[in-house]
């Protein structure tokens, strides 16, 4: 018997139950037919004549309907006779090189062979200039030697690690996203508190030296489904997002429980968050600047998922993990970005337990004033998918109460593993 097994055997894993939580649901049932309505509309693709060469933006975010909108954007514009192409706007993500971050759009299912216009993917960057407070600005070289005008199309919504008037959307991909490494690091070298001020400072001395023709800023449901697609003139990018971040922020799904002793967590990755797991779900940040709730004592994190090729980028949020998810780590991919952003607590490594069973039992026995008979435990997929969780008994008085909580079935079933430990579906 191992010393883990000693330790922590003889702690009770509480059987669960599956729990429905439900959120606001608008939806758009056909993104592509509404961005082609919205560009036609704006009056916007006449800033871009015929024969022009136009670069789209495609960044490192798990987007839903990414590939569908990406490609109807080229259709778009390859019918009123431009010529686009795509580059990744995606800072130091992929792991900082070229061949990398054209992966990533890879697993998104953003190729030359589905969209029909090449990828250029480079980290090389020409410097613009400086904003008038003196912040040196950087943008993709490509997407300015190789083009005549750019598309920037980014999801809005809160960022994990800092708070502001422009947290993730299109002013980030165009101070972020298309300063590659460098714009990141500039971007984060005075820290999260500062965040906000320097993308809209770099991304408004962007849109004043470059071609910008328009942007497209997508907002998303609850339940990761395209609701809202925005296209904005340049001059419109700075003043309209604040509103659809707001509107983003409402639309957000939540763990409705907010007082428990374990968060079980099947997977994290960069596709789910660019934390991993994203910190408005589970109240915990990787930096001062935003409180954590302090909503759970101990967080649990049992896999990666594969279209995150090991990039582990949040897993220092967690409290114990197994060793499946550890022995997944790729520290290459997983270090640009915190060495990037100088927040290094995102890849601190928790404590790591032989299987899924032992990290489970781990985290109940570190938890303080805790009943063993009565554990409220939450278990998610990933912090994306948080319609469908299961609780312990010790929560369910507290979900039969809950509006937006629905409990199918009251039984509890224990969790099943197989003969190393690992949780059976």
């Amino acid at each position: 018997m191992s010393i883990f097994e000693q330790l922590v055997g003889d702690c009770k894993i509480p059987a669960m139950i599956p729990v429905r939580q439900k959120f606001p649901r608008p939806v758009l049932k056909d993104p592509v037919s509404a961005l082609r309505k919205e560009i036609l509309e704006s009056k916007l693709l006449e800033r871009v004549p015929r024969g022009s060469r136009v670069a789209i933006t495609a960044g490192s975010r798990g987007i839903a309907n990414i590939d569908l909108i990406t490609r109807e954007l080229v259709n778009i514009l390859s019918e009123a006779g431009a010529e686009p192409f795509i580059f990744p706007a995606m800072g130091s993500h992929g792991g900082a090189t070229g061949a990398g971050q054209e992966e990533v759009l890879r697993s998104y299912g953003l190729t030359e062979e589905k969209l029909g216009v090449p990828i250029k993917s480079s980290m090389d960057v020409i410097k613009l200039g400086y904003t008038d407070n003196h912040i040196p600005v950087y943008v993709d070289h490509k997407a300015v030697t190789d083009a005549d005008a750019i598309i920037v199309v980014n999801r809005i919504k809160p960022h994990t690690t800092f708070r502001g008037t422009y947290e993730s959307g299109l002013a980030k991909m165009l101070a972020i996203g298309m300063g590659k490494q460098q714009g990141a690091e500039i971007c984060h070298s005075t820290g999260p508190l500062n965040m906000s001020d320097r993308i809209g400072d770099i991304a408004g001395t962007i849109i004043e030296k470059t071609n910008i023709a328009f942007g497209v800023g997508i907002l998303e449901n609850a339940y990761d489904e395209t609701c809202k697609l925005a296209v904005l003139a340049p001059e419109d990018i700075l003043d309209h997002e604040p509103a659809l971040l707001e509107e983003a922020r409402e639309l957000m799904a939540q763990i409705y429980f907010k007082n428990y002793d374990v968060l079980v967590i099947d997977e994290i990755g960069k596709n789910i968050s660019g934390t991993g797991m994203d910190p408005n779900i589970v109240g915990r940040y990787t930096t001062d600047t935003i409180k954590n709730e302090n909503w759970v004592q101990r967080i649990v994190v049992l896999d990666l998922t594969g279209q995150t090729y090991g990039n582990a980028n949040g897993i220092g949020l967690a409290d114990i993990c197994s060793q499946k998810a550890f022995g997944k780590i790729n520290f290459e991919k997983t270090y640009p970005n915190c060495l990037t952003t100088r927040v290094v607590l995102s890849a601190k490594i928790p404590v790591v337990m032989n299987s899924d069973r032992q990290a489970i039992q781990a985290a109940i026995k570190t938890c303080f004033d805790l009943d063993i008979n009565k554990v409220r435990l939450v278990r998610i997929k990933n912090t994306l998918q948080l319609e469908q969780i299961s609780i312990s008994e010790a929560l369910l008085t507290e979900a039969l109460a809950h509006p937006m909580l629905d409990v199918p079935e009251q039984k509890a079933r224990p969790l099943l593993f197989d003969s190393r430990g690992n949780i059976l579906e």
